[in-house]
C-alpha cells in the first residue's frame, strides 16, 4: 500500500504528460477518424530532439518548440504519403514511423539514447522535483504535476479556439463526413494533412516533456504509444462522457483518461508484485476491458429497448 502511495504523484506526473499526447492521438482518431501509427516514432523524435539540443547548451523551451516543429514535420510527411502519394493513412503512418527510427538514431548521434543531468542542465519538468518540492528545496510551482497541469490547460485552451474557427471546424467536418466536407468546397486533403501535423505536434511536446522528466530520450521510448494514447481517449469517454459534452471538457477528460491508466497501471503492480515485464499485457488487457465497455453499454442498451418494445 505505501509503495502505491508514494509512487502516486509519479503516477499521476507521468498521466498528465502521456495525456497531451493523447489528446493528439484524439484528434487524429476522434476528430479525422484515422488511424495514425505515426505517433510511436514521433514521440521519440520530439523526445530525441529535446535532449539533444538541452545537451548541446541550448534553452529548454527552445528545446520543446524545437520539437514540436519537427513533431509536425513528420505529420506533414505522413500527410503527404496519405493525400497526395494516395497510400492509405494506416500504411503512410507505418511508413513514416519506419523511417523515423533511423532518423531519430541519427538526431541522437547513432546512440540508442541520450541523457541529461539533472544537475547540469536547466530542466522545466524532472522526476527529481518531485522529492525537491515535498522537502521544501524547490518552489511548489517546479512540481511536475503542476508544470504539466499548466501545459495541458493551455494546449486545451488553443485547441479550443482553433476547432472554433472556420479551419478548425472544416477539420472536423472532414472527419465527420470527407464527402460532404469536399462537396461544400472544403480541401479535405489539405485538412489531413495539417491534423496530421497538429497531432504530431502534440505528441512530439509530450516527447520532449518525457525527455525531461525522466533525465533521458531513448529509441524505445515511443514503442506502444499509440496504445497508450488510445487507452487514455477511450477510458476518457467511457468515464466521462455522460459529464462532459463541451469539445474543452471532452479533450480534459482524455488527459484525465491518461492519468486513470498510470495510476491503475501503478495499483496494479503495487499491489500484485507482477514483473515490470509484464507491463505490455498488462497495457494490454486494461485497454481490451475500457473497449469492450461501451460495446457492451450499447448492447445492453439495445437490448433494453427491445424489450421496451415488447411490453408495450
Amino acid at each position: 500500500m505505501m509503495s502505491f502511495i508514494n509512487a502516486f504523484p509519479g503516477s499521476v506526473a507521468q498521466g498528465l504528460i502521456w495525456g497531451i499526447m493523447a489528446i493528439g492521438v484524439y484528434i487524429t482518431y476522434k476528430l479525422l477518424d484515422i488511424a495514425d501509427l505515426t505517433v510511436d516514432g514521433s514521440f521519440c523524435t520530439g523526445g530525441a530532439v529535446c535532449a539533444v539540443m538541452i545537451v548541446s547548451g541550448q534553452n529548454p523551451w527552445f528545446a520543446i518548440l524545437c520539437a514540436v516543429l519537427v513533431g509536425m514535420l513528420t505529420g506533414l510527411v505522413t500527410g503527404f504519403f496519405h493525400t497526395t502519394c494516395g497510400i492509405p493513412a494506416i500504411l503512410s503512418g507505418i511508413l513514416t514511423q519506419l523511417g523515423l527510427w533511423s532518423i531519430n538514431l541519427a538526431i541522437m548521434g547513432m546512440k540508442a539514447n541520450q541523457s541529461m543531468n539533472v544537475n547540469v542542465h536547466p530542466l522545466i519538468v524532472s522526476l527529481r522535483y518531485l522529492s525537491d518540492v515535498s522537502k521544501g528545496n524547490r518552489p511548489f510551482y517546479q512540481h511536475p504535476i503542476f508544470v504539466v497541469g499548466l501545459f495541458t490547460l493551455v494546449v486545451i485552451a488553443i485547441l479550443y479556439w482553433f476547432f472554433g474557427t472556420e479551419r478548425g471546424a472544416s477539420i472536423r467536418a472532414t472527419g465527420a463526413n470527407e464527402n460532404m466536407a469536399r462537396a461544400q468546397g472544403i480541401n479535405t486533403n489539405l485538412n489531413k494533412v495539417l491534423g496530421l501535423m497538429l497531432s504530431n505536434g502534440l505528441v512530439a511536446l509530450s516527447g520532449a516533456l518525457l525527455a525531461q522528466y525522466n533525465s533521458f530520450a531513448d529509441i524505445n521510448m515511443g514503442r506502444g504509444a499509440i496504445v497508450i494514447g488510445l487507452a487514455a481517449v477511450i477510458i476518457g469517454e467511457v468515464v466521462f462522457s455522460k459529464l462532459f459534452t463541451n469539445f474543452a471538457l471532452k479533450l480534459l477528460a482524455v488527459s484525465l483518461g491518461a492519468i486513470i491508466y498510470y495510476v491503475v497501471i501503478q495499483a496494479v503492480i503495487s499491489f500484485s508484485n507482477i514483473d515490470s515485464n509484464y507491463m505490455k499485457l498488462i497495457s494490454a488487457v486494461i485497454v481490451a476491458i475500457f473497449l469492450t465497455v461501451p460495446n457492451l453499454r450499447a448492447k445492453g442498451m439495445f437490448q433494453s429497448k427491445k424489450i421496451h418494445k415488447g411490453g408495450a
